[in-house]
């Protein structure tokens, strides 16, 4: 049972917020005359000397105490005497464990933000060195049409720009103290929410003492925020992973962000990016340990609920690390223009501004270019060329009305270069995008 019944091994994280929380409750209590303010005075001073203990290493937690909130309190007597039983009048570690919950899961959604602007700078400013740099665009990993790199990377800002969204308003709806919910229904002190809501940062109190300490929607909510990211960064190192192997070497890495091999000293392999990519399966475990744990409890607090923040934990530590990695290898990955360009003038990737040409300047119908184009890419397989290769009798042996001007988009460049429709391709758009995002993140 002991074993079981203890949390302290990892609820021990939660020591500041703990600590802030019996402070600005401990402040609410003298100010509203439940306690003195002597009182209030020494449990604050225990508790910054708790916390100075702790930081330093010199706090000896005790299992046979449960929790990080049992260790404190411990700890507090033994400094400051009675004093330290006043200090859990009006509260119960219902809703002290739901208020230290919600304290350490805003903090971590702020590192995350934070995290998540520094890597979209990072993909905005390798896009704004990259907005004419030419590659492959694919649908199912065939070359379809060229693009731009930056283009490429900024739609990962864009993503990313969601994820940040979300992580936003997950903030705006956990930012509510339960504080005062006590065990369940409150209590019959006359205590005062709305000071310490205000005390630790959070808009206002929660509204229903049942609700404040049975949910953990706020946690659910920043994990799913956390599995939704972890997947697009997720995309992003496949692409990596793919873009740096040798049969595309669209970018390298160096040494910072690779790993050699025990036995190939030949290898650089990607092994931050492969790591990346395998983070989702934690993290979407994470979510649903702890769906599936909430989802048959009744009101209100179960000590099921103590499962919550293992998985939690390790799911922000996790999502944070990858951010942060990630930020790193797109500073530390340089393109291969050569290569990229290579690669995006194969495939018959100019094909449908060859269609759009027979649409535009010979007026045919859409369909009829689509037959027409196909007819002249097969020509051009058959002869083992690009579209850009063939000579003009030999696509007019195809349709005899096309002339030279043809030839001014069959180039990758040109292909580019004419996706001027918002949200295209097009180096100027790009150049243009990637400016607007790096002013942004910036801040200027």
């Amino acid at each position: 049972m002991a074993e079981i019944n203890a949390s302290i091994d990892f609820d021990r994280r939660l020591y500041a917020q703990d600590i802030a929380g019996s402070k600005a409750h401990a402040a609410m209590l003298a100010a509203q005359g439940i306690i003195t303010r002597a009182d209030a005075a020494a449990i604050a001073k225990g508790l910054d000397e708790i916390k100075a203990e702790i930081e330093a290493g010199k706090f000896k937690f005790q299992a046979a105490l449960e929790d990080i909130h049992l260790n404190i309190e411990s700890r507090l007597k033994e400094l400051i005497g009675d004093a330290a039983g006043r200090l859990h009048t009006g509260r119960s570690r219902n809703d002290q464990v739901a208020v230290d919950f919600r304290l350490f899961v805003r903090d971590y959604v702020d590192q995350l933000s934070a995290g998540l602007k520094d890597l979209m700078l990072a993909l905005a400013e390798k896009a704004e060195a990259n907005a004419a740099t030419l590659m492959p665009g694919f649908t199912h990993l065939q070359v379809a049409q060229p693009i731009t790199f930056g283009h490429h990377l900024l739609a990962y800002v864009e993503m990313l720009s969601r994820d940040m969204g979300r992580f936003g308003d997950a903030r705006a709806r956990l930012n509510e103290s339960p504080l005062g919910a006590a065990a369940l229904a409150g209590t019959s002190y006359p205590i005062d929410r709305k000071a310490t809501a205000r005390a630790l940062g959070f808009s206002g109190p929660t509204r229903n003492s049942l609700d404040s300490v049975s949910s953990r929607d706020f946690a659910l909510e920043v994990l799913a925020g956390c599995s939704i990211c972890a997947i697009h960064l997720s995309r992003l190192a496949e692409e990596i992973v793919i873009w740096s192997s040798s049969q595309f070497a669209f970018v390298k890495l160096s040494d910072k962000f690779t790993t050699g091999s025990s036995i190939m000293p030949q290898k650089r392999n990607p092994d931050a990016a492969e790591l990346i990519r395998a983070k989702p399966g934690r993290i979407l475990g994470a979510f649903t340990a702890l769906a599936v744990m909430m989802k048959g409890l009744p009101m209100a607090y179960a000590k099921d609920m103590q499962e919550d923040k293992e998985q939690t934990f390790d799911a922000l530590d996790n999502m944070a690390l990858a951010i942060a990695a990630m930020a790193g290898m797109v500073r530390d990955m340089q393109p291969n223009r050569q290569a990229m360009r290579a690669a995006a003038s194969s495939g018959f990737s100019t094909a449908t501004d060859l269609a759009d040409w027979l649409v535009q300047k010979l007026k045919m119908p859409f369909r009829e270019a689509h037959h027409v184009t196909g007819r002249i890419v097969a020509l051009a397989e058959k002869k083992n060329a690009l579209l850009s290769e063939l000579s003009l009798e030999e696509m007019r042996s195809v349709h005899g009305a096309i002339d030279a001007s043809v030839f001014q988009v069959l180039s990758a460049e040109a292909s580019a270069k004419s996706r001027k429709s918002l949200g295209g391709t097009a180096p100027a758009n790009v150049a243009r995008e990637a400016k607007r995002w790096v002013k942004k993140l910036k801040g200027k």
